[in-house]
């Protein structure tokens, strides 16, 4: 064990009080406080006290509620429903607040529109930028070990 006021290694070191503050000391640094007598009844009322005010917060799926995911060809649709409509990239991102680079960054595949933006560009472009998310059934049964394949999700999507 350390000695916390030389910082010697000893094997007999002990808590103390020095100025009011509890140190655990080597026997040689023992002469600049004196010796306190700890009782685990302090520590462990302290520690179901901290314990009892630590409020931890539910854990939560992530997941859960998001039954819809944005079209892999994202970037392709919006630019062709822009050009379609005839407006420019100023003009849409006028029209959705946002900044013209932005626009082309997004149309470039660059940057990944927020929900937020992609809800906007739906609505001003009259496009759909998102799908449903399809549920891949778990297999049941079999041993724990053994878990999906790739071809298990293969034969899922044929079906």
């Amino acid at each position: 064990m350390q000695c916390e006021l030389c910082g010697d290694e000893y094997s007999k070191c002990r808590p103390a009080e020095v100025d009011g503050v509890r140190m655990v000391l080597c026997p040689g640094c023992m002469k600049h406080g004196h010796g306190v007598i700890e009782t685990n009844k302090t520590s462990t009322n302290v520690q179901r006290s901290l314990l009892t005010r630590i409020r931890r917060p539910k854990e939560k799926d992530v997941y859960e509620g998001m039954d819809r995911e944005l079209v892999s060809d994202w970037n392709d649709l919006i630019r062709n429903a822009r050009k379609k409509k005839g407006i420019s990239r100023e003009q849409l991102g006028f029209n959705i607040g946002e900044r013209t680079i932005t626009i082309a960054k997004i149309e470039n595949g660059d940057l990944r529109p927020s929900d937020k933006i992609a809800m906007k560009l739906e609505k001003v472009l009259s496009i759909s930028l998102f799908e449903e998310v399809k549920k891949v059934p778990s297999k049941s049964g079999g041993s724990p070990s053994s878990g999906l394949t790739l071809g298990d999700f293969i034969k899922a999507e044929d079906k």
